[in-house]
């Protein structure tokens, strides 16, 4: 006997564009479920043929959410490519725009896509669950302050960007701008005001979420629930670093599995397609693909805030180790498998970018007019790695011995969490849906599931139409339509 099906398109406070498939049995349990991203991505492939310099300017273009975090990696690329290192104050700049960002882009999730679950709260209608209900909660002071500090942080990516939505400022063997005095003054003060922003939104977390029992049943129950890898970047130290260091993976009891080389990225991640999706599903070669399950004998592995800290061995800077601390405190111990976990380790991530930041700003170094070496080598092959906000960020670029791109491999940071936002998504239906009436605060509480991997799918939303309808179709057994709610 057939399914009955709903269909959740698009699904929502997310970037990009995607749609979930549920199917029921006769007795309204959940059969499958599926995150389906519906249009073809292209980016590698008609990069081929351009000049590789042109990639810092393409690739930010891939996505208007985190373009400065493509344009990073392709800078690295860059650099690698051309076998030529920046000199230090160019580094400097580019971590420093690269902090400015992943505080900025965090407290974007936090207030605007994910905090509204929490803030508002899962069961709320849907016209509140937004920015605008979650001012209403924290009062429009607190939502004057989360507006200021994002403009002042983007401000300093235009500044030493060029451009806050497609930075140019990346140059293979440096940047193309330096540093002022005065902008370095401006800067500090930024970093300031964004540590104490990040410790306000880290009480707010504490006194609305962690104060209220439900939340954290909801946070700490089986429906958010996995056993998988974790991978993240780290520094010699192991802790956690946005820019630079190498990758480490540690298995579903912590225990270090690999730590390698952004060279070596092919000799352990692989991917996996699927039928129903364009979207790829990259999993740990030396594991194996085992299938949409978690554990140590599958190579499903996670990335992003709650991945990376569980992948380090902490944080690099003070007052985010100290709430690196407190959240394994509460969670249990290392690592968390709370899904939910997620929105609590983003906003850590927040107070170390913050604090990175700072230190960056007052670091004078950061002021040396030497900000690029010209580079002489021929190219041939590069990588370049980075931690975006939504995780691991690979670039991998080949060219001929003109600089002509052959080819392009990109691994997107959300890509990496794609077999695990397919897990959770079923998981979370099969738990919360089975047997019971579907309704609009039980395909919320589903949608929780992928929004605490703040997914980008903007990579994958290249279709002609331009729209993005939300319908929610109901099916019978006999396939009959029951019920069509639209937007």
């Amino acid at each position: 006997m057939a399914n009955k099906r709903v269909t959740i398109d698009p699904i929502t406070r997310l970037e990009g564009h995607g749609k979930i498939e549920i199917f029921l049995d006769d007795e309204g349990n959940v059969d499958k479920a599926f995150l389906q991203v519906p249009e073809l991505r292209g980016f590698e492939k008609f990069s081929e043929g351009r000049m590789a310099e042109e990639m810092p300017r393409i690739t930010p273009k891939i996505c208007g959410v985190c373009p400065t975090t493509h344009h990073m990696a392709s800078g690295k690329t860059l650099d690698d490519l051309f076998n030529v290192d920046p000199p230090p104050a160019a580094k400097k700049i580019r971590e420093l725009v690269n902090s400015a960002f992943m505080a900025e882009d965090h407290t974007l999730h936090f207030f605007f896509l994910g905090g509204p679950d929490f803030i508002v709260g899962p069961d709320a209608p849907a016209g509140q669950r937004n920015i605008l209900g979650v001012i209403e909660k924290v009062g429009l002071d607190a939502g004057k302050k989360v507006i200021e500090i994002r403009r002042r942080l983007r401000d300093i990516i235009t500044k030493q960007g060029g451009r806050v939505i497609h930075p140019v400022c990346n140059l293979p063997g440096g940047v193309s701008k330096g540093v002022t005095e005065e902008d370095r003054q401006e800067y500090i003060q930024t970093g300031k005001d964004a540590i104490d922003f990040s410790q306000f939104a880290l009480q707010a977390f504490s006194d609305i979420v962690l104060e209220n029992e439900r939340y954290v049943n909801i946070i700490t129950s089986d429906v958010y629930l996995h056993h998988t890898y974790y991978m993240g970047l780290v520094d010699e130290d192991n802790k956690v670093n946005f820019y630079d260091g190498e990758i480490r993976v540690v298995d579903p009891d912590g225990e270090e599995f690999a730590k390698f080389d952004a060279h070596e990225y092919l000799d352990h991640i692989e991917e996996h397609v699927e039928p129903w999706s364009y979207i790829k599903f990259p999993f740990l070669k030396n594991v194996g693909w085992k299938g949409f399950v978690d554990g140590k004998d599958s190579g499903v592995y996670r990335v992003a805030p709650l991945a990376r800290l569980n992948a380090s061995d902490g944080m690099a800077t003070p007052k985010a180790q100290e709430a690196y601390e407190q959240m394994y405190d509460v969670l249990g111990g290392k690592p968390a498998h709370n899904t939910l976990a997620y929105h609590w380790a983003r906003l850590i991530e927040l107070l170390y970018a913050s604090e990175r930041l700072l230190e960056l700003a007052e670091d004078e170094e950061i002021l040396d007019p030497k900000i690029r070496n010209i580079p002489t080598d021929t190219p041939d092959e590069g990588v370049g790695v980075v931690e975006a906000p939504r995780g691991t960020l690979y670039h991998h670029y080949k060219t001929d011995d003109r600089g002509v791109l052959t080819d392009v491999n990109l691994i997107v940071a959300t890509v990496n969490n794609s077999a695990a936002i397919s897990m959770s998504i079923a998981r979370a239906a099969e738990k919360v849906i089975s047997g019971r009436e579907v309704a609009d605060g039980l395909l919320n509480l589903v949608e929780m599931a992928f929004r605490a991997y703040d997914p980008c799918l903007a990579c994958a939303t290249h279709s002609l139409p331009g729209e993005t309808p939300l319908e929610v179709r109901v099916y019978d057994h006999r396939r009959e339509l029951l019920q069509t709610l639209t937007r």
